[in-house]
Parts: structure tokens; C-alpha cells; sequence
């Protein structure tokens, strides 16, 4: 395992545009909220209260489209959370207790909720450890500046986002969008997923995916479609060569050709090959080399005791998992 792979590094395939965007957005978002927080606590309950909707900026004009950052994970989230971390201070007297019960319960809550927002466990914290200002004014504090700090970066990111033909808030407006949109359509060929399946699907990984149902399926389909053009040609395959077929986990393979009976006619040209690393390591096979290219994702070769592909990326069973 490469030390990137280790930390969890990707690359961000966004544009510059998207990242302009969504910096800001956060701009907007978090000075008016400042002055909101300011204005019901004074600095030293704002000091507390806007860090934590600094992180909701994050997901709502980052990642817009994203589980997490949806209206009711931003204002479920917050508030729930809120009135936990004030019932704790209020009715837990040590102080430690007090947090981490708020941010724990919090956290449960919000699973049951469907509203798991990541900065709902700092508005309950706050509520706890944010000093005079917040404590005076007890469950207050839920309405404002919490929730109205809530409302706010939400009708901001609903306008802000509008600018943006690519961007909408809430996530289902893309959808509408793009259900209106007459270049965007499935190919026959493709798979229709629903929600059933991909519900499913995410409860027997046990997983908290924090992208929509219909993320899921567009990524689907277009990774689908994408996939379509990447096999290798018959012609390019080449005794000696190695080759992956581009999966990852125990469908990872890499193969060498080691022998091949070429013929005019394409089921009678045939290559046989070994399993070189992944399941049934060692093991030989024949296919037409028709076949064995379709299955083929790109050409790899060995440096410094790794697959790497041609782009220099990697290959393992591993990689990307």
C-alpha cells in the first residue's frame, strides 16, 4: 500500500470554476451569518457558534449535491443537536459529562433522524462549553442563532448556487433539471437502477453514503458509459504484455500473454494467457483474442515492485477500493 493510498489522497476532478464557486459562496454565507451570531451573543457567543456553521458552509457550497449538506440534514442537524447540547448543560453538571453526552447523543439522534449533518456536533458542543453568552440564553439558543444561522446559509446556497447553471440547491432541483433537460437521457443498454436497489444495496454495506439516490444512478450510468470505450483492441494485445482488466478488490486481475495461434478469423485467433497477480493467481487460461481484449482494461507494467498503468496511476487490488 503506496503512503497516498494509505492517507486516502484523490485528486479533486472538479473545475476551477466549481472550486471559485464554492469559496464564494462560503464568503457570502459565513459574513452574514457573522453578523447574525453577533448581533444575539456578542463576539464571545459568535466566536463559538460561527466555526461550526463555517463547517456547514463547507458541505453546503462544496458539495451542494452531497447527502449531508441537504435542507433538512443542514437545519434537522443543527437544531436537534442544539437542543441536546442545552439540555446537557442544563441538566448534567460536570462540565466534561455535559459534552461529550451532547455530542454523542446528537450523533444518535441524527442517525434516527435521517439528519446527519458533521457541524451538528459542534452546535451541541458550543451549547455546552460556549461561555456566558450562550448559557444566558438557554434553549433560545436552538432558535437563535442557531436555526436562523441555519435558515440563512440555506436561502443563501439555494440563491447562490441558482448563479451556477451546473450547481443547484437543494439537490433536488438537479434532479428536476435534469428530468427537463432533453440531452440528458439513459442509454437503452444501461441498467435502470431504483431506489429500492440502491437502498438495498447501501444496507447490507452498512454505509452512510453521502450522495443522493439519483447521484448514484447518474454516476452509474455515465461511469457505464465511460466504461463502453476504454477496452483495448484485439490488435493490441501482444504476447509477453501484461494487462488488468481495471477492477478492484477480488475482481482485480493482472494477466501476461505467454503464447498465442493467430488466425485470419477472429474465434479462431486465440491467446493463452496466466493470471500474474489477484484471484486465481497462477492459474492459465485461452481465449480469442477478441475476448481476452474486451476483458482487457489497459496495458500495465511492473516498476519498483508495482503495476502501474500507463498514466503513471498505480494498479492494485486496492487502489480506489
Amino acid at each position: 500500500m503506496s503512503v497516498r493510498e494509505f492517507f486516502g489522497y484523490t485528486p479533486e476532478q472538479v473545475s476551477h470554476a466549481e472550486r471559485l464557486a464554492s469559496g464564494a459562496g462560503g464568503f457570502v454565507g459565513i459574513f452574514l451569518i457573522a453578523v447574525v451570531s453577533y448581533y444575539f451573543t456578542g463576539f464571545e457567543g459568535a466566536a463559538m457558534i460561527v466555526p461550526s456553521m463555517g463547517a456547514s458552509a463547507v458541505l453546503v457550497f462544496a458539495v451542494p449535491h452531497g447527502k449531508l449538506s441537504q435542507p433538512w440534514n443542514v437545519l434537522g442537524g443543527n437544531g436537534v443537536s442544539a437542543v441536546v447540547g442545552m439540555t446537557c448543560y442544563l441538566y448534567v453538571p460536570d462540565v466534561f459529562l455535559a459534552a461529550a453526552l451532547a455530542v454523542g447523543i446528537a450523533i444518535t439522534l441524527m442517525h434516527y433522524l435521517s439528519c446527519i449533518h458533521p457541524p451538528g456536533g459542534a452546535s451541541a458542543l458550543a451549547a455546552v462549553i460556549g461561555g456566558d453568552a450562550i448559557h444566558a440564553l438557554g434553549y433560545q439558543y436552538v432558535l437563535t442563532p442557531v436555526l436562523l444561522n441555519a435558515f440563512i446559509i440555506f436561502l443563501v446556497a439555494i440563491g447562490f448556487n441558482y448563479l451556477f447553471p451546473w450547481r443547484r440547491y437543494p439537490a433536488s432541483l438537479m434532479k428536476s433539471a435534469s428530468k427537463s433537460s432533453p440531452t440528458q437521457k439513459q442509454e437503452d443498454n444501461i441498467p435502470r437502477l431504483s431506489q429500492d436497489d440502491l437502498d438495498y444495496a447501501v444496507r447490507k454495506m452498512d454505509l452512510l453514503v453521502d450522495m443522493t439516490a439519483d447521484d448514484l444512478v447518474q454516476l452509474y450510468s455515465l461511469a457505464s458509459r465511460y466504461s463502453e470505450t476504454k477496452h483495448l483492441q484485439p490488435e493490441d494485445i501482444k504476447p509477453g504484455h501484461y494487462y488488468s482488466n481495471g477492477l478492484y478488490g477480488s475482481l482485480w486481475q493482472v494477466r501476461q500473454i505467454i503464447d498465442e495461434s493467430p488466425h485470419e478469423e477472429p474465434t479462431r485467433d486465440k491467446v493463452i494467457y496466466k493470471i500474474i497477480e489477484g484471484h486465481d493467481r497462477f492459474n492459465t487460461g485461452i481465449a480469442t483474442r477478441e475476448e481476452f481484449a474486451y476483458w482487457a482494461r489497459y496495458e500495465v507494467e511492473k516498476q519498483d515492485g508495482e503495476w502501474v498503468r500507463p498514466s503513471g496511476v498505480v494498479e492494485s487490488d486496492t487502489a480506489e477500493k
